[in-house]
């Protein structure tokens, strides 16, 4: 199954947003070291660019939820797959996700990362799509937001696959 899908955000695009928020970012931690939980898989690529724009000391690591499986729609239940390697007692933690839809995946991680004590929890995000978010969680630093449409490339994926693309594209129901 090959197609080429629809450019909705071009590299150009996400190349400015993603120095900006970096810009944002830097300016509220001044001075001060951040911790990025990079959530696999999705985000690995906005992480890896974000943290390039991030003018502060950081860290890394990663965590690994799941929610959707191989489809296209939620489960409704999110599966913590892998966790943190360190404490994030008294930590700058800005979480960074490809996407907040239903908003449950990121609740569910914010109440887990609250109880571990860290000085601050923002969320950094890709993308959003309002239409469907039913768990409202605020997103410190938002790339785009986007209508309920499935988005694959620039670390997003469909069945595993797309996440290559260097840009966000849009599944269309033609291909």
């Amino acid at each position: 199954m090959e197609f080429q899908p629809e450019v909705l955000i071009s590299e150009e695009e996400l190349a400015l947003r993603v120095k900006a928020l970096g810009n944002a970012i830097t300016s509220d931690f001044e001075n001060e070291e951040v911790l990025i939980i990079c959530i696999l898989k999705g985000a690995f690529m906005f992480c890896s660019d974000l943290m390039k724009e991030i003018n502060l000391p950081t860290r890394l690591d990663f965590m690994q939820l799941s929610s959707y499986g191989d489809g296209m729609k939620s489960s409704g239940s999110v599966k913590i797959d892998l966790d943190i390697s360190e404490s994030i007692k008294d930590k700058n933690v800005i979480v960074v996700e490809d996407i907040v839809d239903s908003g449950l995946t990121m609740k569910t991680l914010l109440e887990l990362l609250q109880a571990r004590g860290p000085k601050a929890v923002k969320i950094a995000s890709l993308l959003f799509k309002p239409s469907k978010n039913i768990h409202k969680v605020p997103i410190d630093y938002l790339g785009f937001e986007i209508e309920d449409k499935f988005v694959i490339g620039y670390g997003l994926d469909y069945a595993g696959r797309y996440r290559e693309l260097p840009y966000v594209g849009v599944v269309n129901a033609g291909n």
